[in-house]
């Protein structure tokens, strides 16, 4: 049972540390068993310490090709999601629960375009970004594949460079 390469043993404690410069930053006790784990550790509010202690449950499930994987049911009030990762805060919850949003949905429409031209760049095995000059087509691909995606490519990039002028204020919409 490995959830995050930490195997998960019933009726185990074992201590999870993390170290900046061979300094301990925080650490965290952590007993288990076959429903939940208990977490154990002190967190700074407001400029004094609290201890914290409290379980989260998991939840597991059949994998395709044998064997069970566990996951956590965020113990943050009201919530209760099934994840994969919990944040650290006043409590350990799901990124739902803290607000917390992947880099691409911040994303503008630029940055997209620019994201996906640095993607088919690095595909035909270019440098990255849209300024640098086209290179050749890679070897052994078809010059069908490789006209597609320098088209894809092409207009990524000019869908960057027109967001940029509007942003700038050159072009207005």
């Amino acid at each position: 049972m490995v959830n995050g390469g930490i195997t998960l043993i019933p009726e185990k404690s074992f201590l999870v540390s993390w170290k900046r410069d061979g300094q301990a930053l925080a650490s965290i006790n952590v007993r288990t068993n076959s429903s939940s784990l208990t977490l154990n550790y002190r967190h700074r509010r407001a400029g004094d310490w609290e201890n914290k202690e409290y379980p989260v449950r998991l939840e597991w499930t059949n994998c395709a090709f044998g064997g069970r994987r566990a996951w956590f049911l965020c113990p943050a009030q009201g919530c209760g999601r099934r994840v994969a990762i919990l944040y650290s805060g006043s409590v350990f919850a799901c990124r739902h629960c803290y607000q917390l949003a992947y880099a691409s949905q911040r994303e503008n429409e630029g940055d997209r375009a620019i994201r996906r031209a640095d993607s088919i760049r690095e595909q035909l095995g270019w440098i990255t970004g849209i300024a640098n000059p086209n290179g050749d087509k890679p070897k052994g691909m078809h010059w069908v594949t490789f006209e597609r995606l320098t088209a894809k490519h092409d207009s990524h990039a000019w869908k960057a460079i027109a967001q940029t002028a509007k942003w700038m204020g050159i072009v207005h919409s």
